[in-house]
């Protein structure tokens, strides 16, 4: 609906002009949370807009915007409550297994998941990870070791 601008700010679009409110609802960016207008500033995630404000951890609501953060099913997490309240333990050092940092590569066997360099033989340290290994109830023993 066309009204006199009067003494607002008005923004031009071509031959048309447009109050404020009017120009950001019909050409500004959306944010993909809240849906309203994004002004200024903004993050863009997966190629979509957001307030830097609604760009928040889907745990603890602290802002994402340049920080670490990490996806795990749909949801956005900073990087300390990915670790404490998503990530799987590891079976050998009961950390978190975070897929970034050193522990990377993942061995997963009977359920269970290790950091690769935590998947070693009970009795003499050997790294497991793509090497023949026995299972001997809740431990594994390189081939050597279960020989013995």
């Amino acid at each position: 609906m066309k009204r006199p601008i009067g003494s607002q700010s008005f923004l031009s679009k071509g031959s048309d002009i447009y109050c404020t409110q009017c120009h950001d609802k019909k050409f500004a960016k959306h944010c993909v949370a809240c849906k309203q207008p994004i002004t200024s500033g903004g993050v863009n995630y997966q190629e979509e807009p957001w307030h830097s404000h609604c760009f928040v951890c889907g745990s603890c609501s602290k802002p994402l915007a340049g920080t670490s953060f990490t996806k795990h099913e749909e949801q956005v997490f900073c990087v300390d409550c990915y670790k404490t309240s998503v990530a799987q333990k590891c079976a050998g050092c009961h950390n978190p297994i975070t897929g970034f940092g050193k522990g990377v590569n993942v061995v997963k066997y009977e359920g269970s998941s290790w950091h690769e360099y935590c998947f070693t033989c009970k009795r003499c340290s050997l790294g497991l990870a793509n090497k023949r290994f026995v299972a001997k109830g809740k431990d594994v023993l390189c081939a050597d070791c279960a020989a013995k």
